[in-house]
C-alpha cells in the first residue's frame, strides 16, 4: 500500500504509525507488538544528524561536551531531553527520542544517528526494539550503558526501595525491562550497533554490562590502554569524541586502532 512512497516518507509514516499505536493502547500494548513491525533499514553511505540521549536523571551537561565535539567535526547535534526529571519509566524518554527523530525525517534527513550515554544506551535500544527506531536509525553508539543492568540499582532497590524511582528499578538485572531487551536479539535489524564501556566503571557495575551481543563491542582500555575514565567521564574525554565519530563515519563500524586516543584532532591528520 506504500510502495508508490518515497523510502524516506514511507518510513516516517511506519514510525508514526508505530508511535501512535504505542500511545494510544500503552505500555502493555507495546510489549506485546514491539519488534514485529517490518524494518526498511535506511542507507548507510548518507549520515544523517546526531541525537544525543542523556543517562539516568536527565542531566544533560557530560552528553553537551560530546555534541561540542560533534558539531566541531561538521556533524549536526540534537540532544533528546529526558521528560520530567528523568528518573521515570525509561520508555517516556524512548517516545522522547521517536518524536525527535521523525522530526528530523520529516524535515529531510535521510535518517538519523544515535548516541546514548549510560541509560540513553538503554532509551535507544527502546526506541528501536519497540518504536520503530529501526526504519530511522542508521547507527546506535551506546556509552557505559547498563544493558544487562547494573548491581547498583538492585542494591539501592533492596536497601532503600523509596530512593529507587521507576528508571532506576529499571536498570536492575533482573527487571523485567531488561530481561524482555535482552530476551531475543540484543541488537535488532536496522541500525549498525557499537557498545563501549569502560572498565573503571563503579556506576554501572559490572562494567562489561555495556557489552552488547551483536554489536562492535569494547572497553576503552582494550584500545587505549592506561585510559582512566570514570563513568560520569566517558562523554567528556577526547578519546570517546574520536571513537564516537569513527562509529559514525563513511565506512563501516569497527573497533578502532590507538589513533583515537589522542582525540578528534588525531583523524583529521
Amino acid at each position: 500500500m506504500l510502495d508508490h512512497l518515497a523510502p524516506a516518507r514511507r518510513r516516517v509514516l511506519l514510525g508514526v504509525a508505530g508511535l501512535v499505536a504505542v500511545l494510544l493502547v500503552g505500555t502493555a500494548a507495546g510489549l506485546l507488538l514491539g519488534g514485529e513491525a517490518e524494518v526498511e533499514p535506511v542507507a548507510q553511505d548518507e549520515p544523517g544528524p546526531v541525537l544525543l540521549v542523556p543517562g539516568y536523571g536527565g542531566s544533560t551537561s557530560a552528553v553537551d561536551v560530546l555534541a561540542r565535539a560533534l558539531e566541531d567535526a561538521g556533524r549536526q547535534t540534537e540532544v533528546v531531553r529526558a521528560p520530567g526529571d528523568g528518573r521515570g519509566d525509561l520508555r517516556g524518554h524512548a517516545e522522547r527520542l521517536a518524536e525527535a527523530a521523525l522530526r528530523a525525517v520529516e524535515a529531510g534527513a535521510p535518517s538519523v544517528d544515535v548516541v546514548g550515554y549510560s541509560a540513553g544506551g538503554v532509551v535507544a535500544r527502546l526506541w528501536v526494539d519497540e518504536l520503530g527506531g529501526g526504519s530511522l536509525a542508521r547507527r546506535v553508539v551506546t556509552l557505559a550503558s547498563p544493558h544487562h543492568g547494573t548491581d547498583l540499582a538492585a542494591l539501592a532497590g533492596g536497601l532503600a526501595p523509596e530512593a529507587c524511582p521507576e528508571a532506576c528499578r529499571q536498570l536492575a538485572p533482573d527487571s523485567e525491562l531488561l530481561r524482555r531487551l535482552n530476551a531475543g536479539d540484543e541488537t535488532p535489524e536496522g541500525p549498525r550497533w557499537v557498545a563501549v564501556w569502560t572498565a573503571d566503571d563503579q556506576t554501572v557495575v559490572p562494567p562489561d554490562s555495556g557489552a552488547l551481543e551483536g554489536a562492535v563491542a569494547f572497553s576503552l582500555q582494550s584500545v587505549c590502554p592506561g585510559l582512566r575514565v570514570a563513568h560520569a567521564d566517558v562523554p567528556r574525554v577526547p578519546a570517546v569524541a574520536a571513537i564516537t565519530l569513527a562509529a559514525l563515519g563513511p565506512a563501516d563500524p569497527a573497533v578502532p586502532d590507538d589513533s583515537v586516543c589522542t582525540g578528534p584532532e588525531a583523524l583529521s591528520r
